[in-house]
């Protein structure tokens, strides 16, 4: 298992934050802007598997938690799959949000969500 911070969110107070085609996209109120997501590649798939909370709970208040967990593991059975479980954790004083991604592979692609700050948007 393994845990990451995303130091550059926490303290942001978001204007937006919205889920589409697998990607989490956040908006700070300073312009700032990042996104979580997956390129899909041969014989992997990375999705959204579930969000528990509301999204609008992230808006309007500072972070105070932006986390990941994650865990690997081979799947026991005739394919030799891999799976990835990665769960982002996000909390502001009116809630917390948990993101929970899977990823599966034939063990040779990444199975991993990528994190990054977005350019040139206002």
């Amino acid at each position: 298992m393994a845990v990451e911070i995303y130091t550059d969110m926490v303290g942001l107070v978001m204007s937006e934050v919205t889920s589409v085609d697998n990607e989490l996209r956040f908006k700070s109120v300073d312009g700032r802007a990042f996104m979580f997501a997956h390129e899909q590649d041969c014989c992997e798939h990375v999705y959204i598997e579930d969000i528990i909370g509301d999204l609008s709970d992230l808006v309007g208040a500072p972070i105070v938690e932006a986390e990941l967990v994650s865990s690997e593991h081979s799947e026991d059975n005739a394919l030799d799959e891999s799976v990835t479980w990665s769960f982002y954790r996000y909390s502001t004083v009116k809630g917390t949000v948990t993101v929970r991604w899977c990823g599966t592979s034939n063990g040779y692609y990444s199975e991993s969500v990528s994190f990054s700050e977005l350019m040139g948007l206002e």
